[in-house]
């Protein structure tokens, strides 16, 4: 194992694709999903604490925090999913708890959820299941399980009640349900019809509200379960102070037109709730009456001055919302990795005023990064992304320097050791830059097409580029190719300079490994092997070994041309490499994320730390030249920050001292303008001061005056009291002199006292002297009789011991044989005990074997018959589903006929105006009767026609209402069978539980006996021990039969013993243990405190010793600064000296640039400090 440890220090990025993956702990701390932790950020002070994901774990779907903000839960998707319970009122999150969906092998858990008292948990599976998983999670045990949609209608949330512990809600696709748990179920008690209303999420604003949001763009109100209402998304407070108008509407739906945002989050708050509105806007709803909302505000992402285009940061989707306990701040995190905030005491401020998001600390990386590079003489760290930025880091501060976004996407990048310069592999060209004071600023170009890697040497002269298959190495100075490193078959992967510059490592996908000399441009030494393709390498501490690892799963070291050690792996790649300065440990990346410490020299068996770091690939590592942070990157978009610290948490000392600079570059125009600037502001300030100073010379009068008043009104005061003052000194004097003459009088009478109690006791005294003189006398009286009577006693004392000697001798005796006859019993009693238990164990456990058999055949008829229900319950409900169908389609047919049948009428009618018409005619017209008899003919026939078709359709009409029946009766008849079954499925789990409840008494009932069994083995034999020691002390107590007085005091101290303490044995036996554990906590607790304290002082020492060192170094490096400008100045007179020489010599050949200075005036910059 490596000596060396690894610890998450900083980490920035936000793990996208999780539900609920912002949420706040406190005030100033947020709780976010990144790499493969959970990380607890405080925006104030700028500290991290990490909460790592499970290792076999394939990726975290979902974050929830309980209502009192204790325990944090997060779901991960695998094998078999499981869900996750921290602590966080505990220092490192300490799990708590595991959850699992039972027997049921579930892929992950979509969406979860604590109950308002944090009881209970629930968790939603997904597809095609879409099942609801409900536990009491600190027992580990699933309370209930329930399907809650069909494969076709995903669901996208679930939430609790949080004024009902036992109601949850469940929105998604087509589904709008009310769950209640009860009776050891979870039932359905709502059955809202909305089968064309996709509900992407929902919260609950009362008992009985919940407001959800669509991707339409519509909010919608449900009471108890029903739809009732929707609220208006236009009108804003300030426009009108009438109320939103709420309209009733139909659950079908309405074509709301592409032109409608979608709702993606919602949140309430003390006042009303905050929504999602599109991309990149968050509404805040207020409560006006008790049924309606207004909009209030609207809150926007600004758009970023950094990024090319500018609308990018506004279209940008909300994932989740949240809010402060104190409801002081707002945070949201979108689907680009970005965390941002605003303050809502400032939104209800400024009302008028529209307040945008700002970052919540800074701007993070969207996508896979693919380029990572330090520098020497900065704490910086470059990144660049597929999101075309460019990033510089600071990894002391843990702030953004400085960011840019390009129009093509960025493949590598690599620092400048002064941390001035940077250069940028694009997809176009490769590009030399400078880091301005707040811009990245190119100045030369390179034509070098999709540059995946480039490197800048240790001493900054020159950086090496792959083109292809291809190294070009060019001078910094004279941007000349120096030499082109021809040799590899595939595209170069990785490459790197030794410490002197003049070698350099590269390995590609062609499975070579070729090491170059950068003056000659050939090979030194190479390794080949074809199987493998190589993704990393990099130089030993000592550079005399190269280290590289690749897809046959190994880290290999090479040395002149051959492979030395070769560490096997598992079956996860490493994909990047970093080996410390000091040589003593080397860390690889894995293709699963995570990180591995390995000691060096390389063990011969896999021996390594893992740390999970990432959700993706490890792309790029890298360690600072100080040997105290690790850096690794990863396909997820995060930039990791590792301590690198031994096992006893101190940091690794480096031999090499690196002092960091300050100095940075601005070109000479934006210095002019920030002058300006400055400028502009002091004559501001200076307008305002004289503002202020007017302001205050009218305050100044305003307060005097006030002033006058109030002195006027002290000075009445004053003499108020001054005369009060006088008339309590007049009382005083007169106080005094009565206290005078008091005191005089009780002087006198004391006096008196004292000198008839002195004589009094003189008397007294007198009297005792007497009586000690008579005490004196019988006192040596009392003497004498004493040690008469002390004689005689001793002569009484020796005969009664010698009597007492011979009776104890007796008895001890009769004891012996007692004992004997005792421990015969107890031997004939343990024997016969141990066979009752033997006898007792055997016919428990035939009992339950008997138990276990009955109840196993039982189980399997029950699951038999379960099993055969559960298909018959399937048949059924398929034969419903396909009668359902039929009874549409024949319902839709009934409604075609019945429209015939009216259309029919119809024509019936009009013909029947017609004949009337005709009669009208007939009876005008008689003369011409005969041409319209045949008229009135033909339209009798019609007529008889139309009546004979409406007698056969009444005849079908019929017809279909007696098929219809009895299919009727036969749905009914089926759904009462499907309630009988669902009863005795009922009462089979009921059955069930309660043969488990037996089963664990009767375990219960054993381990009692087993404990009983226990404790009396360990009286018996703490008996033992007692009469072992007993004899023990009656055979020593033999020895002193011829001295009486040892053989007294032994028999005391055995009667002492073994008779008066055999009360207290057990209580003594009991607490013994736990003292000894308390003290040994006390004495551990105590050398802790002791060792903190140690290294408390000799850190501020450290840190007093290395604060005089940097003053020391920074006089030295002013003093060389001032010699440098010194020299600077002088060789510029030179340089004018030698252009007029050759100006009055007329030649026409110029002179070359030959320095690093004239390669660097083309930008025309200055060094700023």
């Amino acid at each position: 194992m490596s000596s060396v440890v690894a610890q998450s220090h900083f980490i920035f990025g936000l793990r996208t694709g999780v539900r609920s993956n912002l949420c706040f702990l406190d005030e100033q701390t947020v709780v976010f999903t990144s790499g493969n932790s959970c990380v607890c950020f405080n925006t104030v002070q700028r500290w991290q604490r990490f909460i790592s994901g499970s290792e076999r774990s394939q990726g975290m779907r979902a974050m929830t925090i309980s209502s009192n903000k204790r325990y944090l839960a997060v779901s991960e998707c695998g094998e078999r999913a499981t869900v996750t319970v921290f602590d966080l009122q505990h220092e490192q999150g300490r799990k708590r708890k595991v959850l699992t969906a039972g027997d049921v092998s579930v892929p992950e858990f979509v969406c979860i959820a604590f109950s308002p008292d944090s009881k209970y948990l629930t968790g939603l599976t997904g597809g095609p299941e879409w099942m609801l998983v409900l536990w009491l999670w600190e027992k580990h045990k699933v309370l209930a399980t329930v399907k809650t949609t069909n494969p076709n209608n995903p669901v996208t949330q679930v939430s609790f009640n949080p004024y009902n512990n036992t109601q949850l809600c469940v929105t998604g696709t087509g589904v709008f349900k009310l769950f209640r748990y009860s009776e050891g179920s979870l039932k359905q008690s709502s059955f809202a019809k909305v089968e064309s209303i996709n509900f992407l999420c929902h919260t609950w604003m009362s008992e009985q509200r919940v407001i959800a949001g669509t991707d339409t763009g519509r909010l919608l109100v449900f009471e108890s379960g029903d739809l009732r209402r929707e609220i208006s998304m236009t009108s804003v407070q300030g426009q009108s102070d009438r109320q939103v108008e709420v309209k009733k509407i139909k659950d079908t739906g309405v074509d709301e037109g592409p032109s409608v945002l979608s709702i993606t989050a919602i949140l309430p708050y003390s006042k009303g709730f905050a929504c999602s509105r599109g991309p990149g806007i968050v509404c805040l709803f207020e409560q006006a009456e008790e049924n309606s909302y207004r909009k209030s505000r609207e809150i926007k992402i600004p758009p970023d001055p950094c990024c090319g285009d500018v609308t990018l940061a506004e279209d940008q989707q909300i994932d989740a919302i949240c809010i402060s306990p104190a409801e002081e701040t707002l945070a949201i995190s979108t689907n680009r990795g970005q965390l941002y905030s605003v303050s809502l005491s400032s939104v209800d401020m400024n009302k008028e005023e529209q307040l945008p998001f700002e970052f919540l600390s800074q701007s993070f990386h969207s996508s896979s990064i693919t380029g990572l590079s330090i520098c020497i003489r900065k704490p910086l760290i470059a990144t660049c992304s597929l999101d075309r930025s460019v990033r510089i880091w600071n990894y002391e501060t843990k702030v953004l320097e400085l960011y840019k976004e390009f129009q093509e996407e960025a493949y590598s990048v690599a620092l400048h050791p002064t941390g001035l310069f940077i250069l940028v592999g694009f997809s176009g060209k490769l590009r030399l830059m400078n880091l301005l004071i707040d811009d990245i600023r190119t100045f030369k170009e390179f034509t070098v097409r999709s540059c995946r890697e480039c490197a800048f040497s240790n001493g900054g002269h020159m950086f090496a580029a792959v083109n292809g298959n291809i190294i070009q190495i060019y001078s910094v100075i004279s941007f000349d190719n120096i030499l082109n490193l021809k040799g590899h078959n595939g595209k170069v992967c990785r490459i790197e300079w030794s410490l002197d510059d003049s070698r350099l490592v590269s390995c590609g996908v062609d499975g070579a490994v070729y090491e170059w000399n950068t003056r000659s441009g050939k090979r030194e030494s190479e390794s080949v092997f074809k199987s493998c393709s190589y993704t990393g390498v990099a130089f030993s501490s000592d550079c005399k070994t190269i280290l590289a690892v690749g897809t046959d799963l190994t880290l290999k070291e090479i040395q002149d041309c051959q492979v030395l050690r070769e560490l096997p792996a598992d079956e996860t790649a490493h994909t990047a490499l970093a080996v410390s300065h000091s040589g003593r440990v080397v860390f690889t990346g894995t293709s699963s994320g995570t990180v591995r410490a390995i000691k060096y020299p390389l063990p011969i068996q896999k021996e390594w730390i893992t740390y999970q770091a990432h959700c993706g690939p490890v792309t790029k590592m890298a360690i600072t030249y100080d040997d105290q942070f690790l850096l690794t990157v990863s396909e997820d978009g995060c930039l990791l920050i590792w301590k690198i610290i031994d096992k006893e948490g101190r940091g690794l000392k480096s031999n090499k001292h690196i002092v960091h600079t300050e100095e940075i570059l601005i070109t000479k125009s934006d210095l002019e303008e920030k002058t300006q600037h400055m400028l502009e502001m002091k004559m501001r300030l200076e307008e305002l001061q004289m503002e202020n100073e007017y302001q205050l010379r009218l305050k100044d009068m305003s307060y005097n005056e006030k002033l006058k008043e109030l002195s006027d009104n002290f000075v009445q005061q004053i003499e108020t009291l001054k005369t009060s003052q006088q008339a309590m000194k007049i009382e005083m004097e007169k106080q005094e002199c009565e206290n005078q003459q008091n005191s005089a009088e009780l002087a006198r009478k004391h006096s008196k006292e004292l000198k008839e109690l002195e004589l009094s006791y003189s008397q007294k005294l007198i009297v005792e002297h007497k009586k000690y003189q008579d005490l004196h006398q019988k006192h040596q009286r009392m003497q004498e009789d004493y040690e008469k009577q002390l004689k005689s006693v001793e002569d009484c004392k020796i005969q009664a011991v010698e009597e007492l000697t011979k009776m104890y001798e007796t008895k001890l005796q009769e004891k012996a044989q007692l004992l004997a006859q005792c421990q015969e019993d107890n031997e004939q009693k343990i024997s016969v005990y141990k066979a009752i238990i033997k006898q007792v164990e055997e016919d428990e456990e035939r009992k339950i074997l008997d138990i276990q058999t009955q109840y196993e055949k039982k189980l399997q008829t029950e699951k038999q018959t379960n099993t055969s229900l559960k298909g018959k319950t399937s048949i059924m409900t398929q034969k419903f589903y396909s009668l359902q169908k039929q009874i549409d389609e024949r319902g839709t047919d009934i409604n075609k006929l019945k429209q015939e049948r009216l259309r029919l009428l119809g024509l019936i009618r009009s013909l029947e105006s017609d004949i009337e018409d005709l009669k009208r005619q007939i009876s005008g017209h008689e003369k011409t009767s005969q041409d319209k008899d045949n008229i009135i003919s033909c339209l009798k026939r019609k007529n008889q026609e139309l009546e004979k078709l409406k007698f056969v359709l009444e005849f079908q009409l019929n017809e279909l209402k007696q098929k219809t029946e009895p299919l009727q009766q036969d749905i009914s008849l089926k759904k009462e069978q499907i309630h009988q079954l669902e009863e005795e499925l009922i009462q089979t789990d009921k059955s069930n539980t309660q043969l488990k409840l037996i089963v664990s008494e009767l375990r219960l009932k054993l381990k009692t006996r087993d404990k009983e069994m226990h404790n009396e083995r360990q009286k018996v034999r703490d008996l033992e021990t007692h009469l072992q020691r007993l004899k023990s002390d009656l055979y020593s107590c033999v020895g002193f039969i011829q001295d009486p007085k040892k053989l007294r005091d032994n028999i005391q101290m055995i009667y002492a013993r073994y008779v008066q303490q055999t009360d207290r044995v057990e209580r003594s036996s009991a607490n013994d243990p736990i003292q000894k554990a308390l003290c040994h906590q006390c004495d551990q607790q105590e050398k802790t405190v002791n060792g903190l304290r140690m290294r408390l002082a000799k850190t501020a020492d450290d840190h007093e010793r290395i604060y005089i060192k940097i003053m020391k170094e920074n006089v030295t490096l002013i003093a060389e600064l001032n010699e440098l400008r010194k020299e600077l100045h002088l060789a510029r007179t030179q340089a004018k000296d030698y252009k007029a020489h050759l100006a009055h010599l007329k030649k026409p050949k110029k002179s070359k640039p030959g320095s690093e200075v004239a390669a660097y005036q083309e930008p025309k910059q200055l060094s700023v400090s």
